[in-house]
């Protein structure tokens, strides 16, 4: 397998083979003399931050979350349920909820009836006065007083007036108006102003206008004829008195300009300084800095596979003499000496903590059972009701036997005594 890259076909404007070769070769050696250390620095490295992250910052995190949980956490949770809720929950929520249900409840179901009773009243006296007050008296007002005299003092007078007067007078005065508008108004505007005015437009102005429009145009014509002699006249005049001033304006400030710069500074520029750059950056840069670039590559590669040899190297060395003395020295003594440690000394010690913790437990349930039953015995004094008995095994009696004639399991023979002994 080639540690190479095949190389692109070659450009038209890139150098020969050899002159690559003569770059290249020298360009990766060096290269991979400063690239060899500084990537076995970086495995040195990788493979430490590993390591540490692996065997300290993982376990150290893990016990620091470990011993923050049951310093800081655990307490508060132990605390909080077995101290704050229990004392909360018994000296304030059963007071209050007691309260609320004994005592708030109901007197808030009577005030609400009592208020509501009050309002529903408030409201019903409040809406007869507000009607009686400012609703009644318009009412009457409007219909035993206003529409009455508007009706029998003004709309029947107007309705007569206007059926018996207006209508007839309305119905004349229109009449008249009309047959003045036919017979007399139109009559006379049409006889008397549009039909002269009509025959004086068609038979005095219209031939009048045409014979002004005529000699008109005819003037302007000739005047157009006139000026636009006279002005192509002026423009060859001043054409020709003008063109020798251009020409001599352009052969002495323009013309040694454009050659100066056409035929002295961009040849200058182009072949003094733009043709040496290109060529210096497509000849020497561009395959220089292609060649550093391949050489960082495959150096690099290169270094890593250095690198991973002598790493291996190194494990086997540390395999040999660290790792199977160290494997070796655990089987033989530590194994041992653990086994006898963890059967001899850790398993008693852990039964006598298992038992011990037992019997703690079993304590402070007792004494939990006991200060619970303390606890509603006071609420019970403090508050009253009626007391829970704890249910009890019944008390089977002995029993009775006709002396020892019967014979029965389990029971003892009790003594016969009659009525009269009885007395």
């Amino acid at each position: 397998m080639s540690m190479e890259k095949p190389q692109p076909p070659r450009r038209p404007d890139e150098p020969e083979g050899c002159l690559t070769a003569v770059i290249r070769i020298p360009v990766r050696i060096v290269v991979l003399v400063i690239v060899v250390p500084v990537r076995m620095i970086w495995d040195v490295l990788v493979v430490g931050a590993r390591a540490l992250d692996r065997t300290v910052l993982r376990p150290t995190g893990r016990a620091l979350t470990w011993l923050g949980r049951a310093l800081f956490v655990r307490p508060w949770v132990w605390l909080w349920r077995q101290v704050v809720l229990p004392t909360v929950h018994h000296t304030l929520v059963v007071p209050a909820v007691w309260l609320y249900r004994r005592l708030l409840t109901p007197l808030g179901h009577g005030l609400t009836w009592l208020l509501t009773a009050l309002a529903r009243a408030l409201g019903v006296g409040l809406g007869w006065l507000g009607m009686a007050l400012f609703v009644w008296p318009w009412v009457a007002l409007w219909r035993y007083v206003v529409v009455p005299v508007a009706r029998y003092g003004i709309g029947a007078p107007a309705v007569w007036v206007y059926r018996w007067i207006l209508a007839p007078l309305g119905a004349g005065v229109s009449f008249l108006l009309d047959r003045l508008w036919r017979y007399v108004v139109v009559p006379a505007a049409r006889y008397g102003i549009a039909l002269p005015l009509a025959w004086l437009y068609r038979h005095v102005l219209t031939p009048v206008g045409r014979g002004l429009a005529w000699s008109l145009s005819r003037i302007w014509r000739g005047a157009s004829l006139v000026l636009g002699a006279l002005w192509r006249g002026l423009v060859a005049v001043g054409a020709s008195c003008r063109g020798g001033g251009v020409w001599l304006g352009k052969a002495l400030f323009v013309w040694p300009w454009v050659a100066l710069w056409r035929y002295g500074v961009v040849p200058v520029v182009r072949y003094g300084v733009v043709v040496p750059l290109v060529w210096l950056y497509r000849r020497v840069l561009t395959p220089v800095g292609r060649e550093l670039l391949d050489a960082l590559r495959v150096c690099w590669r290169v270094a890593g596979f250095v690198s991973r040899a002598v790493g291996r190297a190194l494990a086997w060395v540390v395999r040999n003499l660290v790792g199977r003395p160290a494997a070796w020295f655990y089987r033989s003594v530590c194994a041992p000496v653990g086994h006898w440690v963890r059967d001899q000394v850790w398993a008693p010690a852990r039964r006598a903590a298992v038992a011990a913790g037992q019997a703690a437990r079993e304590g402070l349930a007792a004494a939990r059972a006991t200060v619970r039953q303390a606890r509603r015995d006071a609420w019970r004094a403090l508050v009253g009701g009626p007391r829970v008995t704890e249910p009890v095994e019944p008390v089977v009696a002995s029993a009775r036997t006709l002396g020892s004639t019967t014979t029965a399991s389990g029971a003892a023979p009790v003594p016969e005594i009659s009525l009269r002994k009885r007395g």
